[in-house]
Formats: C-alpha cells, sequence, structure tokens
C-alpha cells in the first residue's frame, strides 16, 4: 500500500463500510418536512472521498419566517410551555429512549457527513446526548424562584420563566453533541426553537426532529432549517420575533450575531466561540502521560474541536524528552477511514477546511517553525491530513495566535511558572487551558491565574454533565451544559406585593 495514501478501511480484514441510508432531507417546520420555498438544495459531502451523499433542502430567509411564526404560535398558544415541568420531562426521557433505539442510524450519519470516527460517535457522544436530554428532562421540574425578604411592609418572590423562542445555531464538528447541548436544556424551560445546523453536518439534525415528534413533543416545539450562514442563520440572527440566539462557532460569526442583535429586537445571545488553548507541562509532569494528554488534546476528532490544546508549553527540564517522546507517539496515529475501528483519526469535514488547515501548515513552514511531523495532505481523494507538529514555535507567529481547527500542535518552551501563565493568557482567547504538574501548589496557582473557562489539571478534554462549559474573553460568553445552561433561557421575573396591617403580623 502507499504510504502516503489513507488507510484503505474496504480492504481491512473483517471490515466493511456499510451503507447509510438517508431518510429525511427536506426542512421541518411545524411538525411536518417540507420542501423550502425557493425549491432550492444544496449537496452534503463525503468527507472521505468528496462524493455527494444526499441533496438536502436550502431554507432561507422566507423558511426562517415560516419556521418562526410556527415557534411562536406554538409558545404563545400551545401547550409545551404551559405543561408541567414533569410532563415535560416525561416527553423528553421518550425523545431519549428513541435516540437510543436510532443510535446505530444517526452514529452512521454524522461519521460519514463530517468525517468523524464511527467509534466516537457511537460510543461517546450519542450517548452523552441522550444523557444531557435526560439530564435536562429531569430538571424541567425544578425551576422556581426565590421569596425575597423586602424592606419595608412587602412581599416579594422571583419566577424562572422561559424566555421564549429561541433560535439555536450549531456548528458541523459534534453535530448530536450541539443538538443536544442546546435543544434539550431550552426544552426543559419550556421554550420553541428553530434550529439551523450546519450545511456539512444537516443530516441527524433533520432526524432528531423526527424522533422528536414521534416522542410527542408539540408541533412547532422544535423546527429546523437547513440551508447556509449567511441566508439562514443571517435571517434567524435579525429576525425580530426571536427572543434568544444560542450560537456556537467561529468568533468571526459570533461578531456578526451580536451586531444582528444589537441592529434587530436586542435579543438575548449566547456565544461559544474559538478557542486557541494551552497546555502547560511542567518538570514534575510523567512525560509519558504528558504527551498522550498532548496528542489526543490536539488531535482528538482531527483537531476539529474548539478546546483542542494546540499550544503547548513544556518546561525546559523536560523539553527534549517531550520532544521525543511526542514524535515517537505520533508515528502510531492512524488516518483513514472513519468506519475502520483501528483508525485514529478521519479526514476533515469538508475542502474549505481541509485549504485552511493547509494554508496554516505553510504559514508555519514559511515563519520559521521547526516541522517534526506530519506538515502534508495524504492521498488525492478525501481530506486527510497528517497529524502536525512544529516546534521553536513563536508566539507571534501565526500558528500560535489563530485557531487553525485541524491536526496541528505548536511546541514551545518555558522556564518559570510565571512565564508560563504570562505567555498562556497572551491570546485573544480564554476557552479552556490544560495543567500537568505533580505540584499542587502550582496546579492552584496556575489554575487561578490562567483566563479560561475550564481549566483541566492533569487530565485534558473532560466533561460532564453538571460541569458548566463556555469561555471568557473572545471565545464568548454563556455556559451549556449544569444548571447554568438550564438557566439562561429563562428569564428571572420579580412579584412584589404590599403586605396590609393585620392583627396576626
Amino acid at each position: 500500500m502507499d504510504d502516503n495514501a489513507p488507510r484503505d478501511s474496504s480492504q481491512a480484514a473483517g471490515f466493511h463500510v456499510p451503507e447509510v441510508e438517508v431518510k429525511f432531507t427536506r426542512l421541518f417546520i411545524n411538525g411536518e418536512f417540507v420542501d423550502s420555498l425557493s425549491g432550492k438544495e444544496f449537496e452534503t459531502i463525503d468527507p472521505r472521498t468528496g462524493d455527494t451523499i444526499a441533496r438536502v433542502a436550502e431554507g432561507d430567509k422566507e423558511d426562517v419566517n415560516r419556521a418562526v411564526r410556527a415557534a411562536r404560535e406554538s409558545f404563545d398558544d400551545g401547550p409545551w410551555p404551559r405543561l408541567s415541568g414533569y410532563e415535560r420531562g416525561r416527553i423528553m426521557m421518550k425523545f431519549g429512549d428513541l435516540v437510543e433505539e436510532n443510535l446505530e442510524e444517526l452514529a452512521m450519519l454524522d461519521a460519514i457527513e463530517g468525517g468523524k470516527l464511527l467509534g466516537l460517535v457511537k460510543g461517546m457522544e450519542i450517548p452523552i446526548a441522550v444523557r444531557l436530554l435526560r439530564y435536562y428532562a429531569g430538571a424541567a421540574d425544578k425551576i422556581h424562584g426565590e421569596v425575597l425578604k423586602m424592606s419595608g411592609n412587602f412581599h416579594a418572590y422571583t419566577l424562572r420563566e422561559p424566555v421564549g423562542v429561541v433560535g439555536h445555531i450549531i456548528p458541523w464538528n459534534s453535530p448530536s453533541l450541539m443538538f443536544f447541548f442546546k435543544v434539550s436544556p431550552a426544552l426543559a424551560a419550556g421554550c420553541t426553537m428553530i434550529v439551523k445546523p450546519a450545511e456539512q453536518t444537516s443530516l441527524s439534525a433533520l432526524y432528531y426532529a423526527h424522533l422528536a415528534k414521534q416522542a410527542g413533543i408539540p408541533d412547532g416545539v422544535i423546527n429546523v432549517v437547513t440551508g447556509y450562514g449567511p441566508t439562514a442563520g443571517a435571517a434567524i440572527s435579525h429576525h425580530m420575533d426571536i427572543d434568544m440566539v444560542s450560537f456556537t462557532g467561529s468568533t468571526e460569526v459570533g461578531r456578526l450575531v451580536m451586531q444582528a442583535s444589537a441592529t434587530s429586537n436586542l435579543k438575548i445571545v449566547s456565544l461559544e466561540l474559538g478557542g486557541k488553548s494551552p497546555l502547560l507541562i511542567f518538570d514534575d509532569a510523567d512525560v509519558d502521560m504528558a504527551a498522550d494528554l498532548a496528542l489526543q488534546g490536539v488531535l482528538a476528532n482531527k483537531g476539529e474541536v474548539c478546546v483542542a490544546s494546540s499550544r503547548v508549553y513544556v518546561q525546559e527540564g523536560i523539553y527534549e524528552e517531550f520532544e521525543k517522546k511526542v514524535v515517537e507517539k505520533v508515528k502510531a496515529w492512524t488516518v483513514g477511514d472513519p468506519f475502520d475501528p483501528n483508525v485514529h483519526q478521519g479526514p476533515q469535514t469538508d475542502k474549505p477546511q481541509f485549504d485552511k488547515i493547509m494554508s496554516y501548515i505553510g504559514h508555519g513552514k514559511r515563519e520559521g517553525a521547526r516541522l517534526l511531523a506530519g506538515g502534508e495532505s495524504i492521498g488525492t481523494k478525501g481530506f486527510y491530513i497528517k497529524p502536525t507538529i512544529f516546534a521553536d514555535v513563536k508566539d507571534d507567529m501565526t500558528i500560535a495566535k489563530d485557531e487553525i481547527f485541524g491536526p496541528v500542535m505548536s511546541l514551545m518552551k518555558f522556564k518559570t511558572t510565571e512565564e508560563a501563565i504570562r505567555r498562556a493568557n497572551e491570546t485573544r482567547y480564554g476557552l479552556a487551558a490544560g495543567v500537568v504538574t505533580r505540584d499542587i501548589n502550582v496546579a492552584n496557582r496556575v489554575s487561578r491565574s490562567v483566563r479560561a473557562g475550564i481549566v483541566w489539571l492533569n487530565c485534558y478534554m473532560v466533561f460532564d454533565l453538571d460541569c458548566p462549559f463556555g469561555g471568557f474573553k473572545m471565545s464568548g460568553f454563556g455556559k451549556d451544559m449544569g444548571m447554568d445552561g438550564l438557566h439562561k433561557y429563562l428569564h428571572v421575573k420579580s412579584v412584589v406585593t404590599p403586605i396590609f396591617d393585620s392583627p396576626w403580623l
């Protein structure tokens, strides 16, 4: 086999790539699958080959208007916000059961559209998505306010009420997880919604809409409009009858979402944006473990992860040993068909993302970084890139400043704890960070000093349903997961009434 070709999974012993049946390709509005008003469609592409998987309805402004009308009517006059929390939770539990029953089919859709490892989607991402749905189903009947102690002769309390119609704009890197990151708490809160999946990965969102109806979620509560960001996404962001937008994606588009809110109805905005996360490895670290964490942190999901540990800072005492270890380990990293259980990394999601990553690799070479591994694409079919490690990277190099969103590590050396903290914070982003050390004082000091929404100590990319996730600085604001993820879909209303004179007071 050509060493410069991705692993041919179909030839692997005992391995067979299954046929993927695409059932739903039209918009889902008010409980029905419908064509776009324009009749337009777009192609969704298999990144393993560049071939067309299916043609999907291309929604635009008028289709968003239809979806918003359905969601508004469902919120203003429909049953969902008025059901008891227990009843909403019961229906959501049924939704989770249906997702589990269709796990195989859903996992194949995400794998073939997004180039994601089938084992990752099937074994982790969709099961976590189901757990998210059940977590918030359990929270739906625990939404309550507080009784307030007022000064003066007044009684007051707060209510938590759903914000209304929500527009969810979700990214392509983890379509199932992102769908339920947003839809689950919004459902529990009693909101209705329009979901705009990324055009690269639309198929599972349409399938989830179908399952939601089967579970008993009323018409108009979940609407899915597939299409492009500049048309369908922009229409959601500017819409005067949408009360909130929750967006996950690039910082550049996040700016546009905020501008749209400011120039329309000042809708609530929640943004989870880009990152350039530092991983700080100190002299007392276990070098073998640290190398594993560094590689997993930047290569997981082919580097298409917002929290990727793309800036790796290693203290000078172990730097040379670490460099040798990480190069040795990356040689065992297999790139190939994501349906092959022996593969570690599939293709990048689409051609534009592939080209973007290759351009950054070019920047690294031209600006003087030392290439330790990779730096090349693989084969002529599909969008495969070798895991790439640069050393001698300077903080002002393009690859050290910009979010690449691909399998590219920038390796750098530091001397002191103070230097590590300073350099970790010299970024416009603040999504995540990692610290590897045996010294509890160093761990505490660094975790309190690094400006990031989540800091992992001696681990990386560990998430849990009860652990809020979101960024600082230009990585956005607003939290997903945990009760914070529910509360952002709820308004707090204060109710105040006088207490009249009474012989009992």
